[in-house]
């Protein structure tokens, strides 16, 4: 069964050679023959459609659920569908070329479904990160020297990204990083996404135009720190299995 613990790992081998990525598909490092098909579905949102008001519309948060994010979940299923026929054919040249599709479509579920979980209402107790972050926020402090230093370093990564991408805290080991990625490549290999923020045009051209240094500054109001604090304690496999329940695997 493709469930999302072996899509992640599978979309952990895209980046290596050819030569490197035929013997993966071959089952020297991944045994692609396991795969059966299965179908993703989209997670519900864990709060309403205007929740996030006034710093994410609703119109915004309504499009890009159930527009973009379905998107990438049928795109991912189509693909998988096609992987399921190329490893029963036997067919090498056809499990790699579906590969870009599924990294772009896999990690398009990923990425979103880890968004919706790490934000919150503005006011709620999950967004106030002294009260529920304690450990992350010290952490924070020791990389950055506060709070504020972290927030201008992590906007001025944001509002960085050329095209389209994501913007993430991540702890890799026990370092913490801010790392960008591009479209929708996933944060893979072994650091742990401790919370990200979509930057395609879809999560804030509707409301905030051309300025997106104006979303990235009302962002931070619907972090949600609780869970934020959850993946900083935990292992990536924690944070997976988290996200496997939500979207009940």
């Amino acid at each position: 069964m493709v469930n999302l613990g072996t899509l992640v790992q599978y979309l952990a081998l895209q980046g290596g050679p050819q030569q490197q990525q035929q013997q993966i598909l071959s089952g020297d490092q991944f045994n692609m023959s396991l795969i059966t098909e299965t179908t993703y579905t989209l997670p519900s949102l864990p709060y309403a459609y205007d929740a996030l008001e006034p710093h994410i519309s609703s119109q915004i948060m309504t499009l890009h659920h159930d527009k973009h994010h379905q998107a990438y979940v049928d795109g991912l299923n189509a693909a998988l569908k096609g992987l399921v026929a190329a490893v029963k054919a036997n067919d090498l040249p056809a499990q790699i070329a579906l590969q870009p599709r599924i990294r772009f479509h896999g990690g398009g579920h990923i990425n979103h479904a880890l968004f919706w979980a790490n934000l919150a209402p503005a006011g709620s107790e999950e967004t106030n990160a002294d009260k529920v972050a304690g450990g992350l926020v010290s952490a924070i402090e020791g990389v950055w020297g506060s709070m504020e230093g972290f927030r201008k370093e992590f906007g001025a990564a944001l509002v960085g990204i050329q095209g389209s991408g994501w913007g993430w805290l991540v702890k890799d080991g026990q370092t913490l990083k801010i790392v960008t990625t591009k479209d929708q490549d996933p944060i893979v290999g072994g650091e742990v996404p401790i919370f990200g923020v979509d930057m395609w045009e879809h999560a804030y051209y509707l409301q905030y135009l051309n300025v997106k240094a104006k979303y990235v500054e009302n962002i931070w109001n619907v972090i949600n720190w609780k869970t934020a604090e959850e993946r900083f304690l935990g292992e990536r496999d924690d944070v997976f299995e988290a996200l496997r329940a939500a979207l009940k695997f």
